[in-house]
């Protein structure tokens, strides 16, 4: 596999500051790009038996996503404000 020299180079920053060896970090990027086509899948068969999400509903998903990475982010468990 060959990467370019820049983004090898950030992706290393990346992984020294968040303390992971190199491999963990794009192994870690690698699953994730094979789940998307998994997660999409699953919201299509949802919303073929149960219908299109709403605008709220997806409001309110996204929302629910910033808490939980506002929480992850914060390293103390609590939400950031």
């Amino acid at each position: 596999m060959t990467l370019p020299e820049e983004l090898v180079e950030a992706l290393g920053t990346a992984a020294r500051e968040d303390g992971i060896p190199l491999s963990r970090l794009v192994a870690s990027a690698a699953e994730n790009e094979l789940r998307r086509p998994v997660g999409r899948r699953l919201i299509a068969d949802w919303q073929a038996e149960h219908g299109a999400f709403t605008v709220e509903e997806i409001a309110a998903a996204r929302a629910e996503m910033a808490a939980a990475d506002a929480q992850a982010l914060s390293g103390s468990g609590q939400a950031v404000a």
